[in-house]
């Protein structure tokens, strides 16, 4: 299998927090984000991640270098803003096993999820899975519809509706034939620009802890309940 993460956003919301280093150089528990993302990749067998970067990419990579828990660090190094989808379809030219399916992560967030269980619904000739991550609050994410048979119909933008639902949980297992929905600009969205054009994308639900630490109150949460995620 193979894997990106997505670290290239410009961290705007968290402040002086990330004025000189990237959110997944934070540290959480006395591990950096990134670290605490390898250990789930490594524990599905990932042999090597490619790191979408922008902002700050020469940061990361004075900091974290080549590898990082035995496992080969590949920069992908975005000179632009390419949005989500540009900067998985950026990602994917750096595979080395391009034949193979692909989770994609976003580099704010702590999975406390299993991995391989996730891995298991993966079904060949689907597109792929994406977490349906169950929060309390979903008023400031976008929220996924789906049926009774876990398919994805679609992507809801943010409803500002203070109530619990399943969100985009910013996980996702994509088989290869993804690439057939990107399209030829640099720049664009997965969620509004791939996601519609996907006739069989499948979720995983789930409700154990997650954390997008985007922000400030959510960062400090996560540092004080780390150990949630440690299981």
């Amino acid at each position: 299998m193979n894997a990106i993460i997505l670290c290239g956003g410009l961290s705007t919301r968290l402040g002086e927090i990330t004025k000189e280093a990237p959110k997944i150089l934070l540290e959480i528990g006395g591990k950096t984000i990134l670290d605490w993302q390898l250990e789930r990749l490594k524990s599905v067998g990932v042999p090597e991640v490619v790191l979408a970067a922008g902002h700050l990419a020469h940061v990361l990579y004075d900091t974290i270098g080549a590898e990082r828990d035995s496992m080969k660090l590949i920069y992908a190094i975005e000179d632009k803003r390419l949005g989500t989808g540009g900067a998985i379809k950026h990602g994917m030219e750096y595979l080395t096993e391009s034949d193979e399916p692909t989770w994609v992560l976003n580099g704010d967030i702590l999975y406390s999820i299993d991995f391989g269980s996730m891995a298991k619904e993966l079904k060949p000739d689907s597109d792929g899975i994406i977490l349906a991550q169950r929060v309390e609050d979903a008023s400031t994410y976008g929220v996924l519809e789906y049926g009774a048979e876990r398919r994805l119909k679609k992507f809801k933008e943010k409803e500002g509706l203070v109530m619990p639902g399943y969100i985009n949980g910013g996980l996702y297992l994509f088989n290869p034939g993804i690439k057939k929905y990107f399209p030829s600009a640099d720049a664009f969205s997965v969620e509004y620009d791939v996601f519609p054009k996907m006739k069989d994308l499948h979720v995983y639900e789930s409700d154990r802890p997650w954390v997008d630490v985007g922000v400030p109150d959510r960062l400090t949460w996560a540092r004080e309940n780390w150990r949630v995620f440690a299981s």
